[in-house]
């Protein structure tokens, strides 16, 4: 079927108690492991991508390929662009047709990232996309994104700032980090519930690789409808890859390698599915 947007996604999610899985996919294999894991699980799905995956490839390119996918299926499929980090770049995911998008202005002063967002999501209203943004900061190193400390979203600040902006989910920082963690992460279950207490949209959490899979669904408890994996998937598919050379030493087809590592990512992706209690 076409792509969606994620709205109605994010919307049923948020009544049914579950979360939508969002996974940022690197290449042709990666996006076909992520639709043949939903299929396999009859999950509407999000497949995302990052500013430096999309100077790997354009949005047009990724937009053409995941069309394409998707018209081959019968899951509903949005393709999301993950931590966009300028005006600029939102509106080329969208002119390029994404169906929906995030602007991280984070980093900025408040009044600043409210300007940011609330410029992303007048572009976004024309050709009705939804829009993500983030507030507070979520720690960790990620392709190009590298925040050294993190800072809890304050729940007054977010209600203001879903109010002011008109964005359609909201990824909050309560402890999460991206990439993979080099302790146990410790989630502030109390800041996440105050923030759902004055924020009807639609919550999102970003840095779910490695989290343990009983936090991730306390948090979809309490309020989370949005679930971004990503680190993970990238070490599943280099793991499949290196294993297959490992045994094929003399292996010289692509196609032969990318097979595996979309293998091991179709079995985590069904997993994170599960795990998110997607329907």
């Amino acid at each position: 079927m076409p792509l969606v947007t994620s709205r109605d996604m994010l919307l049923a999610a948020q009544r049914g108690g579950y979360a939508v899985g969002a996974f940022n996919v690197e290449n042709m294999e990666m996006a076909q492991a992520v639709i043949e894991a939903a299929e396999a699980e009859g999950a509407s799905i999000m497949l995302q991508t990052t500013p430096s995956t999309l100077k790997y490839a354009s949005p047009a390119v990724f937009r053409g390929m995941v069309a394409a996918l998707a018209g081959e299926s019968g899951m509903p499929i949005a393709l999301h662009l993950d931590h966009g980090n300028s005006v600029e770049l939102a509106e080329n995911a969208i002119t390029a047709g994404y169906t929906s998008v995030m602007i991280d202005a984070s980093q900025q002063a408040f009044e600043e990232n409210i300007s940011v967002t609330r410029k992303v999501v007048q572009a976004a209203s024309i050709r009705d996309i939804p829009v993500e943004a983030e507030l507070g900061l979520v720690g960790g190193k990620e392709d190009e994104l590298s925040v050294d400390h993190s800072a809890g979203t304050d729940p007054g600040e977010a209600a203001e700032f879903a109010s002011r902006t008109g964005i359609d989910s909201l990824a909050v920082a309560i402890g999460t980090a991206h990439g993979f963690y080099k302790g146990i992460p410790v989630l502030d279950m109390k800041r996440l519930h105050a923030i759902r207490q004055v924020v009807s949209i639609p919550l999102v959490l970003h840095g779910a690789s490695g989290i343990p899979d009983q936090d991730v669904r306390a948090c979809i408890q309490l309020g989370i409808c949005k679930v971004n994996f990503a680190t993970e998937l990238r070490a599943a598919f280099t793991e499949g890859v290196r294993a297959y050379l490992a045994d094929n030493p003399d292996a010289y087809d692509p196609k032969s390698f990318c097979k595996a590592g979309k293998t091991r990512v179709v079995a985590l992706v069904r997993e994170k599915i599960r795990c998110v209690g997607m329907k």
